[in-house]
């Protein structure tokens, strides 16, 4: 099922600083369900998930600056005109 697109850019966001900032976001918002679950206060971990989110957000910027994150710029997609004209001359060449 590989088409165009596809094929055009290969990371589709597979990068370090991508990644980080996915797995220390679960974790972060892990521990603070498991400590509001536990007995915690819910406003307090509520906070603090959100100050670690922003945090993290921060560091995995700083990551992608450093050149951990996307190299390219990502592709624009095009307009519904550019995609209908390039869909009629398709379908006209395959006729």
């Amino acid at each position: 099922m590989a088409d165009e697109h596809h094929e055009e850019h290969d990371d589709h966001g597979n990068t370090v600083s991508a990644w980080f900032l996915t797995v220390s976001w679960i974790v972060a918002w892990t521990v603070a369900a498991v400590a509001i679950m536990t007995g915690g206060n819910l406003v307090t971990w509520t906070v603090i998930g959100l100050v670690a989110s922003v945090a993290l957000a921060v560091v995995a910027g700083v990551m992608k600056k450093a050149g951990l994150g996307r190299k390219e710029p990502r592709p624009v997609p095009p307009t519904r005109e550019e995609w209908e004209a390039g869909r009629k001359a398709t379908t006209a060449s395959g006729q």
